[in-house]
């Protein structure tokens, strides 16, 4: 059977129409994290409409649906359902309808394209042996949605899958297909930092322990860890986003409060860097005197995603054949950061292979009028994730379920099963 040919035949066969429309609604009814119950309502009564066995209520508002379809392997593919608290300026017509909330990551059309990937494999069962779990997460901006839907059992509830897979829309010129090997997305952390001074008159800092100017030292010397103690092949960022302390212009403050965010491509580093920022911290605070804290505590973190070789080089193998060699591109490893890995944990410490990437959506109007004479230069001028005026085209969406489509195909046809291996 030509892998290729199916696949796209199967999500051309698919209900685009019914696709749009779902992703209309969607981004017109943003929920955030851990809230998506309208959202999962849509997405099971979609799925059950297929034949899907759905399973709500995962994790939270997790759906987990099984498409079971005689003996092979086991693929996962998973689709994140929340929203972030932007104000949305991109003046579409389905635009949100939910003050300060917004579709700002595309999430919304990831689960537009997991659903129609549902109804394009379902509809072509005659074409393929196995089973495919489909899983609408919730809470992945905050980092939970991953991690509690495997606490709950997605594992030990649900069949066991040999590999996982994901993909998510970006800036880049609609039509692409990005595959990288290895790490994909970093792993990150967020900081609180209180550092404890002691307050006083403006006109008195002899009398005080000013916390801003520890807190300005901080944030100089955090500097120089990427600069100083990271080594140049590898990739990292420290940086400081909010720096509060103080209420008047003639106080000083007894505390001042940091927010950083730290990213590495490894736990390796990760951990490395979050020694060093520790070490730093309490140094400057030592150095000015302080004798009470200072409280450093990790707010949020993810892991890295690290993609498998194999499974990454399949899934590209196939998207080659179906879009052209022309379509696919290795933009390298990025520092935004996912919990999708979370998924791949297994309790006695092993992994499941998986692999993620990106789709391109930026609509050719917009990509054409940037300004910039490389992609490189054009990619920081167009709306990418998190922007309020963020739109993409929504030709990603019949894009994004072929691409799917034909990556479960490749890996239902990729290997040996757990269960025909005894793992």
């Amino acid at each position: 059977m030509d892998l290729a040919r199916t696949a796209l035949e199967l999500a051309a066969a698919h209900d685009s129409a019914a696709t749009h429309h779902l992703y209309r609604e969607l981004h017109a009814h943003p929920e955030l994290s851990g809230a998506e119950h309208r959202t999962a309502a849509r997405v099971r009564t979609a799925l059950r409409a297929e034949g899907v066995d759905c399973t709500e209520g995962v994790g939270g508002t997790g759906i987990v649906g099984v498409l079971a379809n005689g003996p092979g392997r086991t693929v996962l593919v998973r689709a994140d359902m929340d929203a972030l608290p932007v104000t949305e300026d991109s003046g579409l017509p389905y635009a949100s309808t939910v003050d300060g909330v917004m579709h700002a990551c595309g999430h919304d059309a990831h689960t537009a394209m997991l659903v129609g990937t549902a109804q394009a494999l379902a509809r072509g069962r005659r074409h393929w042996s196995g089973t495919v779990l489909f899983v609408a997460q919730p809470a992945e901006e905050t980092g939970e949605g991953a991690s509690a839907m495997r606490d709950d059992g997605l594992h030990r509830r649900f069949p066991l899958p040999d590999v996982l897979l994901a993909q998510h829309i970006s800036a880049g010129p609609i039509g692409l297909v990005a595959h990288v090997e290895g790490p994909v997305l970093a792993a990150s952390a967020s900081i609180d930092i209180v550092v404890h001074g002691r307050g006083g008159h403006g006109s008195r800092p002899d009398t005080t322990t000013d916390p801003i100017v520890i807190g300005a030292a901080i944030v100089g010397r955090l500097q120089s860890i990427v600069a100083r103690e990271i080594a140049p092949r590898e990739t990292a960022v420290v940086t400081v986003g909010r720096f509060h302390a103080g209420s008047a212009n003639n106080v000083i403050p007894a505390t001042a409060e940091l927010g950083l965010t730290v990213r590495s491509t490894s736990h390796e580093r990760q951990t490395q860097i979050l020694a060093a920022v520790q070490r730093i911290v309490r140094a400057e605070c030592e150095a000015a005197g302080v004798t009470t804290g200072p409280d450093l505590r990790i707010v949020k973190s993810m892991p890295p995603t690290v993609n498998d070789a194999r499974v990454a080089r399949n899934v590209a193998a196939i998207h080659t054949r179906m879009f052209g060699g022309n379509r696919i591109v290795d933009p390298g490893p990025a520092m935004g950061s996912e919990d999708f890995s979370e998924l791949a944990r297994l309790p006695d410490g092993q992994a499941i292979p998986y692999h993620y990437w990106f789709l391109p959506s930026t609509p050719p109007a917009v990509w054409n009028a940037a300004p910039g004479q490389s992609p490189m230069e054009r990619f920081g001028n167009v709306p990418s994730a998190h922007s309020p005026d963020f739109a993409p085209d929504p030709s990603v969406l019949d894009h994004g379920v072929a691409a799917m489509t034909g990556a479960v195909l490749a890996e239902l046809a990729g290997g040996v099963s757990r269960a025909a291996s005894g793992t």
